[in-house]
């Protein structure tokens, strides 16, 4: 699971606009290992920001600490100060903290949560934690796709399951074995990352939350998300792989609507092209609340959606609504 940058955020010193720089000069001089202070309204809403080492530059002017101790702190305060929520990626906040101009790069990131301040993160601590993530992604991940593989994914909806809101996605592409057989490993490789790119960005554009995407092997993926708006997301994901088929399929089998192959027992017939799967869980009208529940309830909703020819999208609701549909027919 992503993580989110007010998980590392840590307790900050506040002071008022109307503290005195000596009182600032004190913290300084007594907490030598923070490297800012906050400047927060009465509402503790952030205004400015105290660096250390910009503070002791402006004091070592000629008469600066002169000039400077008796007056009140928004005087010397920085008001150019990166603000951002709890709820926001670590890469996204690295990237918005790396596009500051240089005299405020290494500045710590202001975090607020319901517009309050919440806390402060290093760039040092930033650096580090994107660094031990990287690490442990290329550990884990699946060196097809890069993606988070097995432990990750197992560890992510050991995570998810403890959320008030939450759906997960279980993507597979349907008749890839023909696909396979018909134009090779190779291409077979193509089609699987130019899913998994499909699937990434239509988690990132469609949705500001924190998502997951894994790669469980082979032509399986699993998403998650912090919510139930998953119905946007799925036809995002049909509409482009289905539109990305005629990259990988010749213009004849395009216009066929299938291809010339042999089924699983060998008989020559025509086979399907290539469709999406989307077995959906989640835990709006009923509680899931264990990894074992998760994948029984996805199993048979998996099975039921390789059953359909064309890409679907399908929740538990919606299958147990089909199934009654047949056995009063």
């Amino acid at each position: 699971m992503e993580i989110v940058i007010g998980e590392i955020a840590k307790e900050s010193f506040i002071v008022s606009p109307s503290t005195k720089c000596e009182e600032v000069y004190s913290i300084f001089e007594r907490e030598s290992a923070i490297e800012g202070v906050v400047v927060c309204s009465d509402r503790q809403q952030p205004v400015g920001l105290v660096m250390k080492t910009h503070f002791f530059q402006r004091l070592s002017i000629k008469y600066g600490f002169d000039l400077f101790m008796k007056r009140t702190i928004d005087l010397v305060m920085d008001q150019e100060i990166l603000i951002v929520d709890y709820s926001l990626a670590l890469t996204e906040v690295s990237s918005l903290a790396m596009s500051r101009k240089l005299e405020h790069l290494y500045d710590v990131v202001i975090v607020t949560k319901e517009n309050t301040l919440f806390g402060t993160v290093s760039i040092r601590e930033l650096i580090m934690k994107l660094a031990e993530i990287q690490i442990r992604n290329a550990r884990y991940s699946n060196p097809l796709t890069g993606l988070p593989g097995n432990n990750v994914i197992k560890e992510t909806l050991q995570e998810v399951l403890t959320y008030n809101k939450f759906s997960v996605l279980y993507i597979d592409i349907d008749s890839f074995k023909s696909f396979n057989d018909t134009y090779g490993f190779s291409k077979g490789d193509e089609l699987i990352k130019e899913t998994a790119i499909i699937l990434s960005e239509a988690i990132m554009t469609t949705d500001n939350e924190p998502s997951f995407l894994g790669h469980i092997g082979g032509d399986d993926f699993i998403v998650t998300l912090p919510h139930h708006h998953y119905r946007a997301i799925c036809e995002n994901i049909i509409e482009r792989f289905t539109d990305s088929l005629r990259i990988f399929y010749s213009q004849e089998d395009i216009r066929n609507g299938y291809v010339s192959g042999k089924n699983r027992q060998g008989i020559p017939e025509k086979l399907p092209l290539a469709s999406i799967s989307i077995a959906i869980i989640q835990n709006k009208k009923r509680p899931v609340t264990s990894l074992e529940q998760l994948s029984l309830e996805s199993a048979k909703l998996k099975s039921y959606c390789k059953s359909i020819t064309n890409s679907i999208y399908l929740t538990l609701d919606d299958f147990e609504e089909r199934t009654k549909e047949k056995t009063l027919v």
